[in-house]
């Protein structure tokens, strides 16, 4: 078994959305969400570092004042990913180390899920992972719900919003719900970034398919963990009581 190479949380964060305005700033139980994720993160023994990275001022002063290690970031950029390369850079990362985009309004974030992602690194072959997990045929029937399916060696074929595999014999087993992070390593990062987006990810609204357009193997890795992402304001009273329940 190969040693594990270095590996890097970064979180990325910005102030506007759509849906919840001020989002990585939000009170749950007193404290800021990016204080909440920060912290669990900070819980995964396999990660060396892990910072914020936002555009937002707001954003940085508070994670200063919370003690988080946080690194300003452009305002040009148009997803995560870009603004995880750009801090990636600025810590210096290794072309062999392992950068982990951990998504910054998972506040219950369990920190085993981390460990779980970055396991695969210790295969040199490998060089990018993500997670999903089983689901049952109602929650594959949501579009919003991004679902996988995979090779016989768990790497990915597909992403999608649709429903796969169809089930033309009516079963509704087989569905696996794809888990919104990721690990690469910092040359593959760096290559995913300077690609154009692709037919499938335009269509489909999903950057990790520009990976599979272009021959990328993307290494799944089957959780028995749920995340649970805030995307709206009335979320906040659900993931309260998820972070109470885990408490007793």
């Amino acid at each position: 078994m190969n040693d594990l190479p270095k590996c890097y949380g970064i979180i990325p964060t910005r102030y506007a959305s759509s849906r919840f305005e001020g989002k990585p700033l939000a009170d749950i139980l007193g404290k800021p969400m990016i204080w909440h994720v920060y912290t669990r993160a900070c819980q995964c023994p396999h990660l060396k570092k892990v910072v914020l990275a936002t555009d937002d001022t707001r954003i940085f002063s508070a994670a200063e004042n919370l003690n988080i290690p946080v690194l300003m970031t452009s305002s040009e950029h148009t997803c995560g990913t870009e603004r995880v390369l750009e801090a990636a850079r600025i810590l210096k990362i290794p072309a062999d180390g392992v950068v982990v985009n951990i998504q910054g309004d998972e506040p219950a974030l369990e920190p085993a899920m981390l460990s779980e992602l970055v396991e695969p690194f210790r295969n040199g072959e490998v060089h990018v992972a993500t997670l999903a997990h089983k689901i049952d045929g109602d929650t594959a029937r949501n579009p919003d719900q991004v679902k996988v399916v995979l090779t016989r060696d768990s790497r990915a074929l597909y992403f999608s919003r649709s429903l796969i595999p169809y089930p033309r014999d009516d079963s509704d087993e087989g569905y696996y719900g794809h888990i919104g992070l990721y690990a690469f390593r910092m040359t593959t990062l760096e290559q995913f970034v300077a690609l154009d987006k692709g037919f499938l990810e335009k269509k489909e609204k999903l950057e990790q398919l520009r990976l599979l357009e272009n021959g990328f193997a993307i290494q799944v890795v089957l959780t028995d963990h749920k995340g649970f992402g805030v995307d709206r304001p009335e979320d906040i009273a659900i993931v309260e009581q998820i972070l109470r329940d885990q408490k007793t």
